[in-house]
């Protein structure tokens, strides 16, 4: 593995010490140990091994590594170490460690994730997370009792720091800036230059990130001293052998009709994340899907933090198998989005493409082609993550060939291979009764149904909105007003569409959709039980990620 990757330090040290590969060897402590095989990690990922004992060391370190790689756990668990040796001595509570973060949402997993570490320890070590909107009256008392960890965007610790709610100055230890390739493109350039005056002369810094671009290297030269910078020299995804590439070629009038075949036939298995280009069209296939009887949730950054949170949840959770994401990059720079004069506001704290972390994603779908490389690379990094499997499919129409033909040129030299892609085997003309049944579905989708359906979402939100519960209570004929307000007309449901009629399915795949067996008799006792065999060898082959299938012509 050491071949493979490569350290380097400012001090140019030649003689690289070989660190150890398991946690136990790591002289952490117990309760942190117990922590780790809790969470079932059975030995630390290359970037743990690499990065833990240089922060134990007291370096300032540099982290670049893909999404995926569990880098988090990497600063995190020394944070930990170096909190529980100093409890020893440490007469009374103070704040030891700030972790910054681009987004409301990778806070929250930030702290999940020092909530699962310190699980064994919690009393000792005490972490906040204040990204979230309230009031910074409200957050005032959790920062009062001094946690050990806090957590938080740049813009939302500067605001604290500024009403004297929070003071570092003389106890901070630790600086750490997660995703900080994404910190200046987010704006956070001049938050992140005020909050360092808050903080001490001499204290540890981390930064993590996806690349090492220029933002990142000005922040290295504000932040960082003398640091060792930890590259890892690999492809910026899982490799093909985990991690596979399709194409499917689909011009914009089939592949509303590709995609409900594939669901409706099961030839996508697993959870799947489906990114689209513009806010817009996440509304649009989310109500095209809903009227073949298939639930998903939208993901985009004009949704509050609360909704967005709300959805990841869900979506991990297991209440939607699918989730319908607009991809960040292509809401800053419109270059297939007609309409450029939009005035929606954007929360320039949500990410989606980039470092929300979706649980157990089998497949990514991208509806439409991402604009960029950098852009595939983090649309693909959300699936084979860790050790798991997963497929990424791209729906690519003739305009979009130059888009795909970059991107493999870039994965082509990443991972020193000929061929990355694999065409994936549909013949759209086979499943022409689906095509028609699509086409009908994707008109009823219009525009007004669109605005309509945003609108009966942020209707949802003011109803459950925390902040106006006080405004509703005072203001009760509002409430009644909001609630009693006209319907909103979005699409009409058809019942019949939710079936796939036999006689449109392909002999070839009757078997695999689970379509062609109704004329044998019911058995309820057995439906009762779950034990049919039909039943039990679909759920076996459910968890399995994309499956590709030729569908052969009829001669």
């Amino acid at each position: 593995m050491s071949a493979d990757k490569k350290i380097a330090t400012d001090e140019e040290e030649e003689d690289e010490e070989e660190k150890p590969k398991n946690f136990h060897e790591m002289e952490l402590d117990d309760r942190i140990l117990k922590a780790v095989a809790k969470l079932g990690w059975l030995e630390p990922t290359l970037i743990q091994e690499k990065t833990i004992p240089l922060l134990l060391d007291g370096k300032d370190v540099l982290v670049r590594a893909r999404t995926g790689s569990g880098k988090t756990a990497a600063f995190v668990i020394p944070i930990i170490q170096k909190i529980l040796s100093g409890k020893q001595t440490q007469m009374r509570q103070e704040i030891k460690a700030l972790i910054l973060a681009p987004s409301k949402e990778l806070c929250k997993q930030i702290h999940q994730v020092v909530s699962d570490l310190t699980n064994k320890c919690s009393r000792e070590v005490k972490s906040v997370d204040i990204s979230s909107p309230l009031e910074l009256n409200a957050q005032k008392p959790l920062l009062a009792e001094k946690p050990d960890i806090v957590i938080a965007t740049p813009g939302r610790l500067l605001q604290h720091l500024k009403a004297n709610n929070v003071s570092v100055k003389k106890t901070l230890e630790t600086l750490v800036i997660d995703e900080a390739d994404l910190v200046f493109s987010f704006g956070y350039e001049d938050d992140v230059k005020s909050v360092l005056a808050y903080l001490p002369t001499v204290y540890q810094a981390v930064l993590a990130s996806a690349t090492l671009s220029e933002d990142v290297l000005s922040l290295k030269a504000l932040v960082l001293h003398n640091p060792a910078i930890l590259k890892l020299e690999e492809p910026p995804l899982a490799p093909p052998s985990q991690l596979a590439h399709y194409t499917l070629a689909a011009e914009e009038n089939d592949k509303a009709a590709i995609l409900y075949a594939l669901l409706k036939l099961h030839l996508v298995r697993g959870k799947t994340i489906i990114f689209v280009n513009t806010v817009d069209r996440c509304y649009k296939l989310k109500l095209f899907l809903e009227q073949f009887g298939i639930p998903t949730c939208v993901l985009n950054s004009e949704l509050p933090a609360s909704a967005r949170c709300r959805a990841v949840t869900y979506f991990n959770s297991g209440t939607y198998d699918i989730i319908i994401a607009s991809d960040e990059k292509a809401l800053e720079e419109p270059l297939m989005v007609k309409d450029k004069k939009s005035k929606r506001r954007k929360d320039n704290e949500s990410g989606v493409a980039r470092g929300i972390d979706f649980q157990f994603v089998s497949n990514v779908i991208n509806f439409d082609f991402p604009l960029d490389v950098t852009s595939y690379i983090h649309r693909a990094g959300r699936t084979a993550r860790g050790k798991n499997q997963g497929t990424a499919l791209s729906f690519v129409a003739m305009r979009e060939r130059s888009l795909l033909d970059e991107v493999d040129t870039q994965l082509k030299e990443g991972y020193n291979r000929e061929n990355i892609f694999k065409t994936y085997q549909f013949k759209l003309d086979e499943v022409e009764g689906f095509r028609y049944r699509a086409k009908d579905a994707w008109k009823a989708v219009t525009r007004i149904a669109v605005r309509e359906a945003r609108l009966k979402e942020i209707k949802q939100e003011v109803l459950n909105c925390e902040k106006l519960k006080g405004y509703f209570e005072e203001n009760p004929k509002d409430l009644k007003s909001l609630r009693q307000d006209k319907a909103l007309h979005t699409v009409r449901q058809q019942p019949h569409l939710k079936d796939v009629p036999e006689y449109i399915v392909p002999q070839t795949l009757k078997r695999i959709a689970g379509i062609g067996k109704r004329k044998r008799k019911f058995d309820r006792e057995a439906a009762a039980t779950g034990s049919s065999a039909s039943k039990s060898k679909h759920l076996a082959r459910a968890s399995n990620p994309l499956i590709s299938l030729s569908i052969p012509r009829k001669k």
